[in-house]
């Protein structure tokens, strides 16, 4: 149960909660500097969900398990999805918008998404220490999401131009 925790798993719950707020800041913030209004909205949605991330770690340090809903990451994910296409076509109709607008979405979405390589990251050693299994279920759950934010922006650039893996 969560209200064992070590003081080393108090300390790795802790620093996630610190990653969480600075990623509820960022979406924010880059949310109402982008031009782009799907992209504005994909920015928002992940703000909400780094929302519930912290909520999360904060019902887990209180010594309660989260309630995880499994269709609702699936749901937010599938609103990633849809919405290249569409982002991709409204840039194409608004080509006044030129490449400043486009350089500035893609400098932070690229700090976005490096942000979302290192929070995942460090779900993945926080994982490892825990000792419940249901801690780390909880933790594994808000780890797939924070991937599926980093699928979501790496789409959105690659379908816009922002980023070429190859």
């Amino acid at each position: 149960m969560p209200s064992n925790l070590t003081q080393k798993e108090r300390m790795l719950l802790e620093d996630q909660k610190k990653h969480e707020e600075i990623c509820i800041q960022k979406y924010q913030n880059y949310s109402a500097q982008v031009q782009d209004p799907q992209l504005k909205q994909l920015l928002d949605s992940y703000a909400q969900q780094e929302q519930e991330h912290l909520n999360s770690l904060n019902q887990l340090l209180s010594g309660q398990l989260p309630k995880i809903n499994q269709q609702q990451s699936g749901s937010q994910h599938q609103l990633s999805s849809q919405q290249q296409p569409g982002s991709q076509q409204g840039l194409q109709s608004q080509p006044g918008q030129g490449a400043p607008a486009n350089q500035r979405d893609a400098s932070l979405l690229t700090d976005l998404l490096m942000t979302e390589k290192y929070v995942s990251g460090t779900y993945d050693t926080a994982i490892f220490e825990m000792t419940s299994s249901s801690v780390r279920q909880a933790l594994n759950h808000i780890q797939k999401e924070e991937q599926q934010h980093g699928e979501g922006i790496f789409n959105y650039m690659n379908s816009h131009g922002m980023y070429n893996p190859q």
